[in-house]
């Protein structure tokens, strides 16, 4: 039993200190903290796609936190630190993507689909009436003939 619990206590003191990983990044100036704390709040996470990178506990978030804090140190600024994460990563990795034309037809296809479909629905709409009422006025006619024979 002592050997049991001997083998418990080592496994626990083993595997905790693996939990406790924690990125710990200290700047002298506060101005630079909080430059740290909007970009990892506003960079995605390839790998987890909707979570920013200070939220995020995968590895690649954790490298792009240790890449925005190195860029940080040697002096850039925050738009010098997004505009190397996009050319990294893309555009995703930014949550403020860029307007281009890729976005923009991201934007209007669905739009231009949804307008094409209500167009062809009330096309069709509008074309069938005269076509079915003249079948059915001579199909109505012809039991009509029958019925009087």
């Amino acid at each position: 039993m002592k050997k049991v619990f001997l083998l418990l206590v080592l496994m626990v003191g083993i595997y905790d200190p693996a939990l406790a990983v924690e990125d710990n990044y200290s700047f002298a100036d506060p101005a630079q903290r909080v430059k740290f704390l909007e970009l990892t709040a506003v960079l995605r996470c390839p790998m987890c796609q909707n979570q920013n990178i200070a939220d995020s506990d995968a590895m690649i978030a954790h490298d792009m936190r240790r890449k925005v804090y190195s860029l940080l140190k040697e002096g850039k600024s925050k738009e010098e630190v997004i505009a190397y994460m996009k050319d990294r990563y893309g555009d995703f990795v930014y949550y403020k993507p860029p307007v281009t034309i890729a976005t923009v037809w991201l934007w209007a296809l669905p739009v231009i689909f949804i307008v094409l479909i209500m167009f062809f629905v009330i096309y069709r709409r509008s074309a069938t009436p005269e076509q079915d009422t003249a079948a059915k006025l001579e199909q109505a006619e012809a039991m009509l003939k029958q019925d009087d024979s």
